[in-house]
């Protein structure tokens, strides 16, 4: 007597079913693809935006805390920035330096008017100076006093209020310090009219 072995159905995947799957996951990365990117460079940016705010409070607060002078020396060409003590003589590195995100520059576009009540004409913080007052091309520089206050390179109160840009073309954000020594962020569309709001 022969055993006889249950005849088992043996299905599959059809190709049209494995095909439907294929291009449903191409249509949803082909949309997802993009989005990712926009966010990953909307990320990017505000978070430059945030480390230079950041980095000009804590320039701010140095200064008080050591009875000196400190400032937020940004390398415009070199796209990075790092804060400074003045001892006397001379400017030291006080801290790392930070990077700007790729696509991000220190810029504010085809923006043409700074937020309202900080600049008269949009522009970078004043060119640095070396130890011995000598302008150094391509740096900006946010100066405190031991007040907290901000000051030009002669330790005299600036006649504008000094801001840093930032832009990757899809939005420009400025940080600005008042002649109070406040810290504000702000942001707008990258358009000649701008419409800055405080972040």
């Amino acid at each position: 007597m022969a055993l006889r072995s249950p005849v088992r159905s043996q299905r599959g995947f059809s190709l049209i079913e494995m095909l439907l799957v294929v291009g449903l996951t191409g249509v949803v990365g082909a949309i997802a693809v993009p989005m990712m990117a926009n966010s990953l460079a909307f990320f990017r940016l505000s978070g430059d935006a945030r480390s230079m705010a950041n980095a000009t409070a804590l320039a701010k607060m140095r200064a008080a805390s050591v009875f000196g002078r400190e400032r937020v020396y940004v390398n415009i060409a070199a796209r990075n920035f790092h804060l400074e003590t003045w001892n006397g003589t001379t400017w030291s590195v006080d801290g790392g330096t930070t990077a700007l995100s790729q696509n991000v520059n220190l810029s504010f576009g085809v923006v043409a008017t700074a937020p309202t009540n900080t600049q008269a004409i949009i522009g970078q913080a004043p060119t640095c100076k070396n130890d011995l007052g000598v302008d150094i091309a391509g740096t900006a520089c946010v100066i405190f006093n031991s007040r907290g206050l901000p000051i030009d390179s002669a330790g005299l109160t600036p006649a504008e209020v000094p801001a840093l840009y930032l832009t990757d073309g899809t939005a420009v954000y400025g940080v600005t310090v008042s002649k109070t020594g406040m810290v504000r962020s702000w942001r707008t569309p990258p358009t000649a009219t701008p419409v800055w709001s405080p972040q």
